[in-house]
């Protein structure tokens, strides 16, 4: 058996999957098998990714739509190994993401969840000078509520067993056996660390690096925001029965921390005014960011500012505090 399995969920992937896949290929780590999920694509995806099937390390599964969090779900039921990671079709890893993840679980059997940072690329794979340096160990619920160190689902690698743990059979599909909701279009990703976090033992440890380059779409930043927020407040309202007095201690402060992020999503987009609301919500909810990260909330606002006056680059505040 390989020591890792990569599911690589897939729709409508064709610009991005090849470069996905030789990402993985390339790892300095060769011990592991890559279950590509075709997720009903109706472009040409399956074409792209065949040349790679005469890797003995590539399998392709396509299935009937089930949305991102179903494609992830079939792609652990096909798995072989005893960890397993994601790497989303248009995200890529660097070639030493899989010997770092495999010595940091080594390291530790108490290890359920391993992560690293991760740098933002362009439609181009052009750097775009924004990472994601998450806080790395003594992690615990409220820190994944209220900021999410995992970061993205082409971060996370997961001990097989620690995902049984968190195994469900959907309400609507019975004989389904579940690890991420498939309920959820959005969010399926901090919906299952947190519930992860909520309801099991294990620990969630990240390892230094940005190793994962995570790929952000230009066009429909601001527009998908108002979505991300109420997909966000979904899953809040789906776990908050599970530990109703951490969600009390807790929800605000992450609140305000989501609509702060969602501010610095408008002003990547351009958009001043959205990202000047979602600050004024942010502020209202809670003065915690803030009060814990001062820098990031100046720059923020900043940036935000700065999109009414003409001639001044709003990310060049937003890159400082990343």
């Amino acid at each position: 058996m390989p020591r890792f399995s990569i599911v690589v969920p897939a729709f409508n992937a064709a610009a991005t999957i090849a470069e996905t896949l030789q990402s993985l290929q390339a790892q300095s780590f060769s011990d592991f098998e890559v279950v590509i999920v075709d997720d009903c694509s109706i472009d040409n995806t399956a074409e792209v990714a065949a040349p790679f099937l005469t890797d003995s390390r590539f399998r392709y599964i396509r299935q009937a739509n089930r949305g991102l969090a179903g494609a992830r779900n079939s792609g652990i039921h096909a798995a072989r190994a005893a960890l397993i990671g994601f790497c989303d079709s248009d995200d890529l890893w660097a070639p030493g993401k899989l010997s770092a993840h495999a010595a940091h679980f080594d390291s530790d059997p108490l290890l359920g969840l391993s992560y690293a940072g991760s740098a933002l690329i362009d439609m181009e794979s052009r750097p775009l000078g924004i990472s994601q340096s998450p806080r790395l160990t003594g992690i615990t619920p409220a820190h994944i509520l209220k900021r999410n160190p995992v970061g993205n689902g082409s971060a996370a690698v997961m001990r097989r067993a620690a995902l049984e743990d968190i195994a469900f059979r959907q309400p609507a599909h019975s004989s389904r056996i579940c690890y991420f909701d498939e309920r959820f279009r959005q969010s399926e990703d901090i919906e299952c660390w947190l519930r992860f976090a909520l309801t099991t033992g294990w620990k969630i440890e990240g390892v230094p690096g940005d190793l994962t380059l995570y790929r952000v779409a230009p066009d429909g930043l601001s527009a998908s925001t108002e979505k991300q927020l109420a997909s966000w407040e979904n899953v809040i309202a789906k776990l908050r029965p599970l530990a109703p007095e951490f969600f009390a201690a807790h929800e605000g402060a992450a609140c305000a921390y989501q609509l702060r992020y969602l501010a610095r999503r408008a002003v990547a987009a351009g958009d001043g005014r959205a990202a000047r609301h979602y600050l004024r919500r942010s502020l209202a909810a809670s003065l915690e960011p803030v009060v814990a990260e001062p820098v990031k909330s100046l720059t923020t606002a900043a940036a935000a500012l700065a999109l009414a006056v003409p001639g001044i680059d709003p990310l060049r505040f937003t890159r400082r505090a990343a």
